[in-house]
């Protein structure tokens, strides 16, 4: 028995010329089945054959709540003992038929531990990356999902409001990532949240993923805030640049330079756009400011139940936008040992243009004078 879903991955293992596919426990695996698996040193393997057939190897005490959301899986349970795990591999492998097949998986999520257990129990089995048979199946978003992301949107901008009152100089950036945690999970968050926050001040915000460190907020300077929640396992993605004080006139020079590349290449996205045609709107404006070589990575990445996937916003990508399309709009400046400045929005691709999915306003905000 499979759902919506798993049929759709069959199809696309069968469009794609392979045997099947094989996940662990992760978003595509949660997005698959709807079941939250942890990953760990037991293995957990979803097999699905081109023709629809679905079977599981799995610990035997998971077997209980697979078959509660799926009573007619095939299962292949194992016990504590790993030396004997490679049993419930081969069986699976022997009555699913996969010897000498050709399984594809996910490049960036599958382990070299459920591969090693795959390729040494299956005869003649070949593993290969099929990144884009899962890419092809999440990257255009439902209504549903587009719902979820908005959420998590409004958590995290509401997180933030909660959090900025108390940032003043003297406060450290760990004390204001801590702070912005909590009030995320407090607002609605799920606590496995996209990213840990990103804040940056002063000549830390021109790193741009700083780590956050114990130094102080001070006066007359930028800080950098990239944060995201989660909600119903999609996320949200956000960044601000904020004055602490009053900011010298090349320092609002810089935020208005991003801030015209940010909306520039909201303004251009709409369907049938390459993706990196976008990235260049943006690029343009700063580059005719005389900024150019202090944007120093690519516009954005889609977003959805992963805070990096499909599609990527380079210069360099052919790929069109679609409707239900969802990236980040978030150029920068960063000007090393000085200050950086990043505007970033969660955009959705429509049928005429694009939606922003984030609210939190984009002008330029002074948090203490």
């Amino acid at each position: 028995m499979t759902n919506d879903r798993m049929n759709r991955i069959a199809e696309q293992v069968a469009a794609s010329g392979l045997d099947a596919a094989a996940l662990i426990p992760s978003p595509n695996f949660i997005w698959a089945t709807g079941l939250k698996k942890h990953l760990s040193e037991r293995p957990t393997v979803l097999i699905i054959r081109a023709d629809g057939t679905a079977a599981i190897i799995a610990a035997a005490f998971e077997i209980a709540s697979v078959r509660e959301a799926f009573p007619d899986i095939e299962a292949f349970p194992y016990r504590d003992n790993p030396a004997l795990w490679s049993e419930a591999f081969a069986e699976a492998g022997k009555r699913l038929g996969l010897t000498g097949k050709t399984i594809g998986v996910e490049p960036l999520h599958f382990r070299f531990h459920e591969s090693s257990l795959l390729s040494k129990n299956i005869p003649d089995v070949r593993l290969v990356g099929a990144a884009g048979l899962f890419s092809t199946l999440r990257i255009r978003k439902t209504a549903e999902e587009l719902d979820k992301i908005r959420r998590a949107a409004r958590i995290a901008e509401a997180a933030l409001e909660d959090t900025l009152p108390l940032i003043r100089p003297g406060i450290r950036e760990i004390e204001i990532s801590e702070a912005l945690i909590g009030n995320m999970i407090r607002r609605g968050s799920e606590i496995e949240l996209p990213f840990a926050p990103i804040i940056g001040s002063g000549p830390n915000s021109a790193d741009p993923h700083a780590a956050v460190s114990e130094r102080e907020v001070q006066s007359g300077e930028f800080l950098l805030i990239d944060w995201g929640a989660r909600y119903g396992g999609y996320c949200s993605d956000l960044t601000r640049t904020f004055a602490v004080g009053e900011v010298s006139s090349e320092m609002a020079r810089v935020y208005e330079t991003v801030l015209a590349a940010n909306r520039a290449a909201a303004d251009f996205a709409r369907p049938g756009v390459r993706a990196g045609d976008v990235d260049g709107a943006a690029r343009d404006t700063i580059r005719g400011v005389g900024y150019g070589e202090y944007f120093t990575h690519r516009l954005g990445h889609g977003l959805g139940m992963e805070c990096h996937e499909d599609p990527y916003m380079f210069a360099e990508n052919d790929a069109a936008l679609e409707p239900g399309m969802v990236f980040t709009d978030e150029p920068g400046i960063y000007l090393p040992g000085k200050f950086g400045v990043r505007i970033e929005d969660d955009l959705v691709v429509t049928e005429t243009g694009c939606e922003a999915l984030t609210r939190f306003p984009r002008e330029l905000r002074v948090l203490w004078n």
